[in-house]
């Protein structure tokens, strides 16, 4: 694949949706500690309030960020309009502030912090569409934005309707359009999405080289069919969704079994480590779903949501800041610099030291409030939300020096 960097837009532009997301992960970990365990609910406002933090402020914040990065330099095109996307983080932060405040408080306010969030959406989803429409040829990242983006307005459209009803302004039954809403933003959306990008990057990282594209090829083309059958909402196109979408989980973690293997970069660091993490946590998540649909135990599916979401998600986004943060800086800074002066490689604009450290929390915090939530420990998930604060504020900490990375560190 070329990847070029000829068309990636300027750090300034990017920074806000990484600052914002990465405060965004510390106000979930915080809110995590008003949570009663004993008492975990789907519905209730408060769990639903910390939900919409996390995916809202951190997941999608930092998405569309490396989307903006990502997309021209994969495509090797210009943005269409990259302006927008100075427009993009204000609407969804201000939309997300107002919606967790519905959650809460006032619940009228819910529907139109939701149509705030909705323009955000709709910005982005078209400022990429008009971006891919300049591509003469796709590959398998664009593919995967493409059916991404689809889903993305369909999960935007459950959940206004969705905000309507909480709000008391539409008399719908808010649980039928759930599912339909879940599947199409964290699976339809969210997770293939991860895909595209893990396609592109993980590679490009690891130095893979000739491995076979089809176990993920065969991989997206079930998860998005399983999507669709979920959007029909009926018992039997549903039980074959869930058939699907665990077979596709297969095939996707074949493949990165397979980029493993063939990675040329050995070395051990904290991109590494973060991806392992990751991808045992989803593995785990699976495991657990499987348990969930067997046993009917809700503590079970609790745990998958948890592993799915603090431990798969979290981590591969936080490992690839490692990795993306300090090739914007150094490309930005300093590489005009090469040839007249000396200039830092891009590890050392990583401390490692504190890397790792904030991984051992990161990972013990999952794992160990993970544990508690599947066996209802309500102090033990408090120790494990503490663990996972701490290393949430030890990861600002690391994006913050990376970005402040000067020449007389080197």
């Amino acid at each position: 694949m070329n990847i070029s960097q000829q068309f990636a837009p300027p750090f300034k532009l990017i920074a806000p949706f990484f600052i914002i997301g990465l405060v965004g992960l510390l106000t979930s970990c915080l809110m995590l500690f008003a949570i009663d365990i004993s008492q975990l609910h789907y519905q209730d406002a408060y769990i639903l309030s910390v939900v919409h933090t996390f995916f809202l402020t951190f997941v999608m914040m930092i998405i569309f960020g490396a989307m903006a990065q990502l997309i021209p330099v994969v495509l090797e095109v210009e943005h269409f309009a990259v302006e927008l996307y100075y427009a993009i983080y204000p609407l969804l932060f201000i939309g997300s502030v107002l919606m967790i405040a519905g959650f809460l408080y006032i619940p009228t306010i819910l529907p139109f912090g939701g149509l705030i969030v909705c323009v955000g959406f709709l910005i982005f989803f078209g400022e990429t569409t008009l971006t891919i429409l300049k591509v003469t040829k796709l590959n398998f990242a664009i593919v995967s934005v493409i059916i991404a983006n689809i889903f993305l307005i369909i999960g935007l459209t459950y959940g206004i309707i969705m905000a309507i009803g909480y709000a008391g302004i539409l008399n719908i039954e808010i649980l039928k359009l759930l599912s339909s809403h879940i599947f199409s933003l964290v699976f339809g959306y969210v997770f293939i999405t991860i895909i595209g990008l893990s396609m592109t990057l993980l590679p490009m990282f690891w130095l893979s080289h000739s491995f076979s594209w089809r176990s993920v090829k065969i991989a997206l083309g079930l998860l998005s069919l399983a999507i669709v059958f979920i959007l029909f909402d009926t018992s039997l196109l549903t039980d074959i969704a869930y058939v699907l979408l665990f077979l596709g989980f297969g095939f996707y973690i074949y493949e990165i079994y397979i980029i493993y293997h063939t990675r040329v970069r050995l070395e051990k660091d904290i991109y590494y480590l973060s991806m392992v993490f990751s991808f045992v946590s989803f593995v785990t998540t699976v495991g657990l779903f499987i348990w969930y649909m067997i046993s009917q135990n809700e503590q079970m599916l609790y745990g998958a949501f948890w592993f799915g979401s603090f431990g798969f998600v979290a981590f591969i986004i936080s490992g690839h800041l490692y990795k993306i943060v300090p090739f914007l800086i150094w490309y930005e800074r300093f590489a005009p610099l090469v040839g007249k002066q000396k200039v830092p490689m891009l590890h050392d604009m990583i401390d490692d030291r504190s890397a790792n450290i904030g991984f051992v929390f990161n990972s013990l915090g999952v794992v160990v409030s993970g544990v508690s939530i599947i066996l209802k420990l309500d102090t033990v998930f408090t120790i494990g939300v503490l663990l996972l604060s701490i290393g949430s504020v030890i990861l600002i900490k690391d994006i913050i020096y990376i970005i402040k990375f000067k020449e007389n560190k080197i």
